[in-house]
């Protein structure tokens, strides 16, 4: 709190510019959300004011955005308009964003992989237009993607040039705004004032009364029947939040070269959002596009922020009548180019440069979002992600194994190896030893095992940690060597490594354990040499240590 007051001046430029930016996007998403547009600019004030006095990222914007007013809608129409509960739903986002925080779940979010963010942030953009669409022809589509696709033949079959022409206009003058005029006037709000005066010659609908003032208490409401619902919509509606503010954060450090604190970020979006169900308003989370706005006019602190909120609540108390006559196509026109600017348009130029795989992945959770829903999208591209990395780390890991040594780099173990005369076999494991490899790794040393092997030595000395599955799988190498008459080492393993094979039993009185290769390499001469000595004896040297 000690740098409030550190860049005033900057930071009341910046906020007053990203308050005047938010006002048309706050009412165009409260209305995208069905609960209203008031409801969006409750969300904007009490998510943007608390997150910006309790969050971790200084410079943040917050407020209502694309992917939770997404969840927003479906639930709205899952509950049949029921305000009361939905506003339950974001009070409970936000007390389970508080929780992420104490946990320390923003370290983890920062792990989603990027084509899985890629596809469901371009999801969302999709969604976002597909439900416009309707309106934009002068119709009011059905709740929900598939609703709102089945009805376009419907509105295309009759369709009001009136509201689509004022529609169209909005969208050409929020992309072509000149930057110039931008410095004083944003482009989406000059579309929303030129297309608003427009409209007053047209007949076209509009948004109505709107209520003024203050706004009422929402004390949460359990009901039996839809509780389990709204928990659903409350969670993915704090996961969709956190990924979308910890991302607007990476922004944010890019450009203040600082670097924000995850937990405390969800703290202060949790705080938000739990405020904003209670005054019914809608969820929100970190706004790219507004933080980049606040920074470039000179906002760096939280003061900017909170005066963001403050701009916005002035026109609460004192503006709403005027907001009355906005045009709903004018609202959709501003959306469409909100769902444009989140799908990740950069990344499908370049994909088809990169790894087939990683674009494929980012077109499944892109469809997954679009026709079935967001947590299943997220869930099924994070589990896909790791299941591909773990095969690509178990493959790597299998190659190395597949290098059977013919020469080795210390001259004393080289010397011990060619005494043995192609009677031992090593094994060289790098990097963690995991379950992607497990599966295969018997296989692969009883394919490799040099015929006339009489041990089998296993160079752990690469290896940070193992996990049961591969310790499972030495076992496997164990029971190998020992049906085919050859003794089994270990060597280089680590205090961990040890204490996993112990306390799985992995054939602890068939394993030889040396701390060095030229330890294991001198026992294994000394094998050979007293097997041939003495036929059918197994010597050993160096007393080695067992697992």
């Amino acid at each position: 709190m000690q740098n409030l007051f550190k860049n005033v001046r900057g930071d009341i430029t910046g906020g007053i510019t990203a308050g005047v930016v938010a006002l048309p996007l706050a009412l165009a998403l409260g209305v995208a959300s069905g609960v209203g547009p008031m409801a969006g600019m409750y969300g904007a004030i009490a998510v943007g004011f608390f997150a910006a006095l309790f969050g971790g990222t200084p410079s943040q914007i917050s407020g209502p955005t694309g992917p939770m007013v997404v969840v927003l809608a479906g639930l709205f129409a899952s509950l049949s308009g029921n305000v009361e509960l939905i506003f339950t739903a974001v009070v409970l986002a936000g007390l389970f964003q508080v929780v992420f925080g104490f946990l320390g779940i923003g370290n983890y979010i920062r792990l989603v992989p990027y084509p899985v963010i890629s596809g469901f942030m371009s999801g969302i953009g999709a969604i976002i237009i597909i439900l416009q669409i309707g309106r934009l022809l002068g119709h009011e589509p059905p709740g929900g993607t598939i609703g709102a696709l089945s009805y376009i033949p419907t509105a295309l079959a009759d369709i009001s040039f009136a509201t689509l022409a004022l529609g169209l206009g909005t969208l050409v003058i929020a992309y072509k705004w000149p930057p110039s005029l931008g410095k004083y006037l944003p482009g989406a709000l000059a579309a929303l004032i030129i297309g608003t005066i427009v409209s007053l010659f047209l007949s076209v609908p509009v948004l109505g009364d709107i209520p003024t003032g203050l706004p009422s208490l929402h004390l949460p409401v359990f009901e039996t029947s839809t509780m389990w619902l709204v928990i659903e919509a409350a969670f993915i509606l704090a996961i969709l939040g956190a990924i979308d503010s910890l991302l607007t954060s990476l922004v944010a450090d890019n450009m203040t070269r600082t670097r924000h604190d995850s937990s405390k970020e969800l703290i202060g979006q949790g705080i938000g959002n739990t405020v904003a169900g209670l005054i019914g308003g809608i969820a929100g989370a970190g706004a790219t596009m507004r933080t980049v706005v606040n920074i470039r006019s000179g906002g760096k602190e939280r003061l900017s922020g909170m005066i963001h909120a403050l701009v916005l609540l002035a026109v609460v108390l004192g503006l709403s009548s005027l907001a009355s006559a906005i045009p709903h196509a004018v609202l959709a026109g501003i959306l469409v180019k909100v769902g444009l600017d989140i799908i990740d348009w950069s990344y499908m130029k370049r994909a088809h440069t990169g790894p087939r795989w990683d674009f494929a992945l980012m077109l499944l959770v892109l469809g997954l979002t679009v026709f079935v829903d967001l947590i299943t999208a997220v869930g099924v591209g994070v589990v896909l992600a790791a299941l591909a990395y773990v095969r690509q780390i178990a493959q790597l890991q299998i190659e190395e194994l597949k290098k059977i040594p013919d020469m080795l780099n210390d001259p004393h173990e080289n010397a011990l190896l060619e005494k043995a005369k192609g009677k031992v076999s090593i094994f060289s494991f790098g990097g963690p030893l995991s379950f992607g490899a497990a599966a295969d790794l018997g296989h692969h040393v009883r394919e490799r095992v040099k015929p006339g092997s009489r041990v089998l030595i296993l160079d752990f000395t690469r290896v940070p940690t193992m996990d049961v599955s591969a310790s499972m799988a030495v076992e496997t190498v164990t029971s190998d060597a020992k049906g085919s008459g050859r003794q089994l080492m270990v060597c280089g393993a680590s205090d961990d490594i040890k204490k996993v094979m112990n306390n799985i039993n992995v054939s602890s009185s068939e394993i030889l354990i040396y701390p060095t290769l030229l330890e294991a390499l001198e026992s294994a001469v000394a094998i050979i040499d007293d097997a041939e000595n003495t036929p059918g004896k197994h010597g050993k040297a160096n007393t080695p240590s067992h697992a």
